[in-house]
């Protein structure tokens, strides 16, 4: 029996634990590993009041400060590391090796948050260029936007939490955070991690619940920006109850790796094999589709099967497990469904495809139909479908065909090839000689199409986060006045 982690509401400074209590079963364990206090109404109520009454306190901290602590932050996060990737195992069945890579990406973020609240500025503008200008000085800063909202997801609560709330911060805002209810417990470990490094008590709040106080918290006029990382449906959802607000979405994919006949097959199987069942494949830029030219595709298929087959599944507190198991066995159970007709369509699958409990054996499912559910659908599980292609240009249309658009991969040596994908790909970003699965934290993230809006990273949130307010001089000019 693991010890239970509570996880309180942190409301108007205030930690409260007393009241309705939900409680998070481990999907490996199958045992109570956490409970977190629900938010009721009057919450959330006291909540917003705060925000709006602590947005000014946030605000005339120097960035100086700011920046001082998210550094002791990142500092005190690698002291805790271990204690925050066994949290991410105990309630999401994350391997200790995928939830320290998770944590040792909250340190990189939290350090890069740092540096950038040291740059925000603003400029001088050149408005003598123009007649009307000559004679006057205009001058511009980038401020705080106002109390945000931070909406997370289950599958790297702590890293994206750490985007959320260290780009808001830096950026001068104050932010109340609504955790997924699969990661109360290592959500809530990580505002405290902020708090111990001298985050001021008024510059984040926490509230538990499912998607009625996501809803609450969307439409309520006191909330400047919104900031959502999670599914389509709910990505729709949150846009419309948020309505005429600055809304920042991180929605799903259908990623798409493109392996051309010049690439080292060997490796790319390797990579595909090591990004294709992290977390359980439950990324939103998890390998899922892997296109390879008709010449090698046989070859690839066989690596990459042998590759799978040697990857370690089970207990996710075990250092030596690659794969643990998925959020829940519904998810699981959608992945052996949609594995099963693929096969009924004539898809090979080469290894995997069964499940015990919630862990889901890694799947690989070989030339399935263009209109299979995992081909066209985000399976958001441990699955890599593999499909042949004979000529270049029509497999990016093919990647194209799907609603999502957040990132893909390109293994090849062809530099043409290479501008032709950057340029025709509808994604966000593309990984060349790498897989769709990787992602620099200093480097802008998002998508186009159902993928979502905005970009993630702390620079680019940071502009998300602020509003651009100009001072006009009249009469005094730096320019010249004739």
């Amino acid at each position: 029996m693991n010890t239970i982690n509570d996880a309180g509401c942190l409301v108007a400074g205030e930690w409260l634990t007393g009241g309705e209590r939900a409680e998070r079963v481990g999907p490996y364990l199958r045992d109570v590993v956490s409970r977190a206090r629900s938010a009721q109404p009057a919450d959330l109520a006291a909540a917003l009041a705060y925000a709006r009454q602590a947005a000014r306190r946030v605000a005339r901290l120097a960035p100086a400060t700011r920046a001082g602590i998210l550094e002791r932050a990142a500092a005190s996060v690698t002291a805790q590391s271990e204690r925050l990737a066994r949290l991410l195992a105990l309630e999401l069945g994350k391997p200790l090796k995928d939830g320290r890579g998770e944590i040792a990406r909250v340190v990189d973020t939290l350090s890069v948050a740092a540096a950038e609240a040291r740059m925000i500025g603003g400029e001088v503008l050149p408005v003598a260029g123009w007649g009307r200008g000559v004679g006057n000085t205009a001058i511009t800063q980038r401020a705080p936007a106002g109390p945000v909202l931070a909406i997370t997801p289950f599958n790297a609560p702590a890293n994206l939490l750490a985007h959320k709330l260290a780009a808001s911060f830096a950026a001068g805002n104050t932010t109340i955070v609504k955790p997924p209810p699969q990661a109360p417990a290592a959500s809530t470990a990580l505002v405290e991690v902020l708090l111990e490094a001298g985050m001021p008590v008024e510059a984040v709040q926490v509230l538990h619940g499912g998607a009625d106080v996501g809803a609450a918290l969307c439409a309520a006029p006191e909330i400047a920006v919104v900031s959502f990382t999670g599914g389509v449906a709910a990505g729709h959802a949150v846009a419309h109850a948020a309505g005429p607000k600055r809304v920042m979405l991180e929605l799903g994919g259908n990623a798409a790796t493109i392996v051309c006949e010049d690439a080292d097959v060997a490796e790319a199987a390797l990579v595909c094999a090591r990004t294709g069942y992290s977390n359980s494949g439950q990324s939103c830029i998890s390998v899922q589709r892997v296109y390879v030219h008709r010449s090698r595709f046989e070859e690839f298929a066989d690596e990459l099967t042998a590759q799978v087959k040697g990857l370690t599944v089970g207990d996710p507190l075990d250092p030596a497990t690659d794969v643990g198991s998925m959020v829940d066995d519904d998810a699981a159970e959608r992945v052996v469904r949609w594995t099963a007709e693929a096969a009924g369509q004539g898809a090979r699958v080469t290894t995997g495809g069964t499940r015990e409990g919630a862990v889901m054996a890694p799947t690989v499912v070989v030339a399935p139909p263009a209109e299979a559910r995992v081909v066209r659908e985000e399976v958001f599980g441990a699955l890599v479908a593999v499909l042949p292609y004979d000529d270049f240009d029509a497999v990016v249309e093919e990647c194209n065909r799907s609603s999502y658009g957040l990132q893909a991969g390109l293994f090849t040596h062809d530099v043409r090839r290479i501008v032709t994908a950057w340029r025709e790909l509808e994604v966000g970003g593309l990984v060349v000689n790498g897989s769709s699965n990787f992602r620099l934290d200093h480097v802008p993230f998002g998508g186009v199409k159902d993928s979502g809006i905005g970009r993630e990273s702390p620079r680019w949130m940071i502009e998300d986060f602020t509003v651009t307010k100009t001072l006009l001089l009249r009469g005094l000019t730096i320019w010249g006045d004739q």
